[in-house]
């Protein structure tokens, strides 16, 4: 599914749990600590991470380097289905009240968790 901008439709949400399927990092899972959406990349804890140079900042903090996790991109992650806990492909379902609802095309359950409200 493609946008008016040309890039393809993210289907993976922050929270989700994912595998790593390319890169140095081949086979680690992580949790989605946050989405790039403009750049079609997210941050995967304990995943991808580098060492950050960092300069001191007055005579409290002061510089050194630090690891961080750095965004990968996003064909590079693979959903974790909660329900049967493998790397799956993600699909859409339009529910009867007009909203739409992933769900894992391995075995065919939610992903979503209800919303509250």
């Amino acid at each position: 599914m493609r946008r008016e901008t040309g890039t393809k439709k993210i289907k993976i949400r922050k929270g989700d749990k994912v595998k790593i399927i390319a890169g140095k990092d081949i086979g680690k899972e992580g949790e989605v600590e946050r989405m790039l959406r403009g750049e079609n990349r997210a941050v995967v804890a304990g995943v991808n991470l580098v060492k950050k140079f960092v300069k001191r900042k007055g005579e409290r903090e002061p510089g050194g380097i630090i690891t961080v996790a750095a965004p990968i991109h996003i064909s590079n992650l693979m959903l974790i289905c909660p329900r049967c806990s493998k790397p799956t492909k993600v699909g859409y379902k339009v529910k009867e009240g007009g909203g739409r609802i992933r769900f894992c095309r391995r075995c065919g359950k939610e992903v979503d968790p209800p919303r509250a409200g």
